[in-house]
């Protein structure tokens, strides 16, 4: 059982830690609890990143960390939680940059307009193919009473997935949530 105790340098690293992160957190809270929950989840984030170094992307310059990025975008821009959860990773190219900002805009659609608190967003990245998931349980809607001057699935999910020679589905209805599905083959060189 000993062998399962942290080393003294190890809990001084994790007291220093908790000190500098998470101790200062509940402080702002306290200041300012209008934003409780944008800092809590700014700090689980953080905490998770550092507890599980392996499971969370940090690499600058990859599919998976833009994903991650983008995510913490729209949680700070729209109060929604969003979860990203990866299967493989891949460089970060003119292409999958345009996959993650499709991706984006779907994340922004979800936290503006499903009325869900949680968007679920899943990267799968194969060495033939790169696919991005938006999930939401809100509202739904019905894709064809989009007014024709919206332009946020319309171009910047399949126009800018279809001028990157992917694909985009939208499956939706009222009262049944939406899924985003975005596909992209990889190019070998």
């Amino acid at each position: 059982m000993d062998s399962f105790r942290p080393k003294p340098q190890e809990r001084a690293d994790l007291a220093a830690r908790v000190r500098d992160s998470v101790l200062q957190t509940l402080a702002l809270i306290q200041k300012d609890p209008g934003n409780a929950r944008k800092l809590a989840r700014r700090q689980e984030r953080e905490l998770r990143a550092w507890l599980y170094p392996d499971r969370e992307p940090t690499a600058e310059g990859t599919l998976a960390g833009a994903v991650e990025q983008a995510a913490a975008e729209i949680e700070e821009l729209h109060g929604v939680r969003v979860e990203v959860v990866h299967t493989g990773d891949a460089p970060l190219d003119e292409r999958s940059r345009a996959l993650v900002l499709a991706g984006r805009e779907a994340m922004a659609n979800a936290a503006k307009h499903s009325g869900a608190d949680e968007v679920s967003v899943f990267v799968d990245a194969a060495p033939e193919r790169v696919a991005l998931y938006v999930r939401d349980r809100g509202a739904g809607f019905d894709v064809d009473a989009v007014a024709a001057d919206r332009r946020g699935i319309s171009e910047s999910i399949v126009g800018r997935m279809t001028r990157n020679a992917g694909t985009a589905a939208v499956r939706t209805s009222p009262g049944h949530g939406t899924e985003v599905e975005l596909i992209m083959t990889r190019v070998t060189q």
